[in-house]
């Protein structure tokens, strides 16, 4: 009995102890945190004290559960330090399922790297980062760091969920900071998000949210920025590496950065001026001497991704790039304003949010902001704008990375919010025109010229530098209606005057035409058929964005085999909606010849969750009249 006794009290205490020191266990989760999570955010906590103008550290504190592979992403542990940013505290310690502390991970066992990678002219830039391969899932991750830095003109934008798949149990933002440093906000998407604003005070602000479920990604859904609350935050006051700052209009800042931060930065040696001046030679037109410039530029430079210098807004000195032959965004676009300056063209750097999803420089809201920069080119009443890290780019080409959106273009006279380049939506042009022969055997043989302009340039064009077998994939794909697909000659031509990437293709492909008795069937629409597929989503929760609009033109003549009468022949379709216009007409030439026109156009525009499954059925329409079939008899 006394041994009994002895062994239950030594089970009571292990399990009490267990009890203690078990840490964010996963069956603590609630049930709906899980659903369609690959991660569950147990404690995200940010604390920024802003001591002064020039002073501000900035603690975090997250707990991450990893339910499987794809929830690896969401840990990032990670912490930038340089010059005048040090990581005063980093570490993490792994917990199991249960959440028995498995692992501590100290400073010394995080990677410690360039953040340029193959730059040692940048070498003070870097990153600590967790690079944690785990035995089994799920498992969590507490991280913490503190970081101090005496640049206050960034002020994190806070982010109460990270992205798609992503539950959040506790998200804590708490902000302290002196009066008269005109310290602002600004909120994004609260609504329908449960978040409470704890403190709002001339020296305080502070959020938490609670319970946020994971949210499954839905076609052509808008860029989580714009879907998912955060906060983002600014001093009117601030400091930059040496340089303090004061704004409180898009003047007054674009004056500043012009002056205090991009003064002296265009130096050049007297022998590259007098390079470019015996370049540019008798040249009056201001455009064409740009011209000339942008594809030296193009031709002597290549571009590397270099986050440093005043808060990653200072360029590498244009000496530096001449001498070197290669720089980051900041770097090359101030450069190429170093050569204009030479042969008295005026240029501005420009910055902006640089990606595929269009996102705008905050008017509102005067702040360090963006992340790429590109240069603008005065003409006229408008702007000529450079991709100076681009080398295949037309000159004042903008593609899908900048297109579209507000920028900050700064003058010496002050900063001013301008929109870039729109291309209209019948302005992004596909031009089809082609013939393809059927024989007896159902074989198929065609030419094809495609014709690119507009936004589809981007995307098009870049097939001309792909390697063989990654152009023989990405033909195979485009027309994956086609089986057997065959290659034949391809050639390009790349206008970069007119901004027209034309592609010239032979192709063919066995039994194409399906024979069955005497009857022979195939698709008219051979090399534009629109073989996607809109998922139907059953109480679709985010609104839809079609982001680029564009109109596919396309006349092919068709030569049907000898020995064969046409038994059926499609009818001509029209469909017309707020989404767009379709259009396809058959026109029979003789008994053995055919002409197909095809016209698809697609507006661009934000769309309600409530108008999706109206899209989803006109684009149906679409696939099934693209699908449509001749069915020949033979004689």
């Amino acid at each position: 009995m006394k041994n009994l006794f002895f062994a239950l009290f030594l089970f009571l205490t292990t399990l009490n102890s267990f009890a203690q020191k078990s840490n964010y266990p996963i069956l603590s989760i609630p049930d709906s945190l899980k659903q369609n999570a690959n991660a569950v955010i147990r404690l995200d906590q940010m604390d920024i004290v802003i001591a002064s103008q020039r002073s501000m550290n900035i603690k975090t504190q997250r707990v991450v559960s990893v339910l499987n592979e794809k929830g690896l992403n969401d840990i990032d542990a990670y912490c930038h330090y340089d010059k005048t940013t040090s990581i005063k505290n980093i570490e993490a310690i792994v917990y199991d399922a249960l959440g028995n502390e498995i692992k501590k991970i100290k400073r010394k066992d995080f990677k410690d790297q360039s953040a340029v990678g193959g730059s040692t002219l940048f070498s003070d830039n870097r990153v600590l980062y967790l690079n944690y391969t785990p035995i089994s899932y799920p498992f969590t991750i507490a991280y913490t760091s503190e970081v101090e830095t005496s640049n206050t003109a960034f002020i994190p934008k806070w982010y109460f969920i990270g992205g798609y798949y992503l539950s959040v149990e506790k998200c804590v933002l708490n902000v302290t900071f002196p009066k008269g440093l005109g310290f602002k906000k600004k909120e994004f998407q609260f609504d329908n998000f449960n978040i409470t604003k704890t403190a709002d005070t001339d020296t305080n602000l502070s959020y938490t949210a609670t319970n946020i479920t994971a949210q499954k990604q839905e076609d052509l859904s808008p860029s989580p920025s714009d879907l998912f609350p955060k906060v983002m935050m600014g001093l009117e006051n601030f400091h930059l590496e040496g340089v303090d700052g004061n704004a409180t209009t898009w003047e007054a800042f674009g004056k500043w950065y012009e002056d205090k931060i991009l003064t002296g930065t265009t130096v050049l040696t007297e022998e590259t001026k007098a390079k470019i001046k015996a370049l540019v030679g008798d040249e009056k037109d201001p455009i064409k001497k740009a011209k000339i410039i942008y594809d030296y530029v193009q031709k002597k430079s290549r571009y590397v991704n270099i986050a440093i210098g005043i808060g990653g807004w200072k360029p590498m000195l244009a000496n530096d790039v001449d001498r070197l032959g290669y720089g980051d965004c900041k770097a090359l676009s101030n450069y190429t304003k170093a050569l204009l300056q030479v042969v008295d063209v005026p240029s501005y750097n420009t910055i902006l949010y640089g990606d595929r999803y269009k996102e705008n420089i905050q008017s509102d809201f005067v702040s360090m902001q963006g992340n790429h920069m590109i240069l603008a080119i005065p003409n006229k009443d408008n702007y000529i704008w450079l991709e100076c890290t681009s080398q295949d780019d037309p000159f004042g080409y903008q593609g899908t990375f900048t297109d579209d959106r507000d920028v900050l273009v700064v003058k010496p006279e002050g900063g001013q919010i301008v929109r870039t380049k729109i291309y209209d939506d019948k302005g992004n042009t596909q031009v089809g025109k082609g013939v393809y022969t059927i024989d007896p055997t159902g074989n198929f043989s065609g030419t094809l010229k495609i014709a690119s302009q507009g936004s589809v340039y981007a995307s098009k064009s870049r097939v001309e530098t792909m390697q063989p077998n990654e152009k023989e994939e990405y033909y195979k794909e485009y027309w994956d209606n086609i089986n057997n697909l065959k290659l034949g000659k391809i050639t390009f031509t790349n206008d970069k005057e007119n901004i027209r990437f034309t592609e010239d293709v032979q192709i063919s492909a066995v039994n194409y035409g399906a024979i069955t008795g005497n009857k022979m069937i195939f698709v008219v629409d051979a090399f534009n058929q629109y073989t996607g597929n809109v998922k139907r989503i059953r109480n679709r929760k985010n609104p839809f964005q079609i982001q680029r609009g564009f109109l596919d033109t396309d006349e092919i003549e068709i030569n049907l085999p000898e020995g064969f009468s046409i038994e059926f022949l499609p009818s001509n379709y029209e469909l017309k909606g707020k989404f767009g216009e379709y259009k396809t007409e058959i026109i029979k030439k003789d008994n053995n010849k055919l002409t197909y026109k095809r016209s698809m156009f697609l507006n661009k525009g934000k769309y309600s969750n409530k108008e999706y499954d109206e899209y989803r059925l006109f684009m149906e329409q679409v696939s099934r009249n693209d699908n449509a079939k001749i069915i020949l008899t033979k004689n």
